[in-house]
């Protein structure tokens, strides 16, 4: 277990939503507040360690004919254990994010990490796993969330400071308000992706673009 790689792999090189890109959905749809980036990725990088560990302690006995079937009882387990969770300790969240919870069950980043990793190693790769995987979405959504707040309702920490108004940064009426509507997450995800894959690149790729841009 190289803990180092898979950190770097959760975290860039295999990061789910800029190199992967997988969740879209529930990416471009609740990044409009710090608070519900916050919960969104905090109850994928749960689920999603949890459910790698039963995954991969269970590998050895799911029937390869039905293992996908597997993945999503245990995942739906857990993902009603977080929703209900949710309900009771932070209803505010839980109103706020709505179907997307629950929808966690079929999302490609729980179900595509099962069956790449946490159904060929073992429980304790699994759940590092897991957690940078959980940890490098999470990252992204915080990094939408603060962006599209900031440039579409000119705060930052929504639902979090300030009595859940957030802190006022630009004052009203001039920040952009199509950045909180789908569009301005289509913007901002498609930024954030062009500079993934652009600090990914291979540094002679790099060298040769300058050139011809010269």
């Amino acid at each position: 277990m190289n803990v180092k790689k898979q950190f770097m792999d959760g975290m860039f090189y295999q990061n789910p939503v800029t190199v992967q890109l997988l969740g879209m959905c529930s990416t471009m749809a609740i990044t409009t507040t710090l608070f519900n980036g916050l919960g969104m990725g905090v109850s994928v990088l749960v689920i999603l360690t949890l459910a790698n560990i039963i995954i991969a302690a269970l590998r050895k006995i799911i029937p390869n004919n039905i293992r996908i079937a597997c993945f999503i009882v245990v995942i739906a387990g857990f993902v009603t254990i977080v929703d209900l969770c949710l309900q009771a300790f932070l209803p505010d969240l839980s109103a706020s994010l709505g179907l997307f919870i629950p929808l966690i069950v079929v999302n490609c980043i729980i179900l595509g990490r099962a069956e790449s990793f946490a159904y060929k190693n073992g429980v304790v790769a699994s759940a590092v796993d897991g957690v940078f995987q959980g940890l490098g979405y999470t990252v992204i959504l915080v990094i939408m969330c603060v962006i599209r707040e900031l440039l579409g309702n000119g705060t930052f920490g929504g639902g979090l400071l300030n009595g859940g108004e957030g802190i006022r940064i630009i004052p009203e009426g001039i920040p952009a308000l199509g950045m909180i509507l789908p569009v301005g997450g289509f913007i901002t995800l498609a930024c954030l992706i062009a500079a993934m894959q652009y600090m990914l690149r291979p540094k002679d790729s790099k060298k040769k673009t300058e050139e011809v841009a010269k």
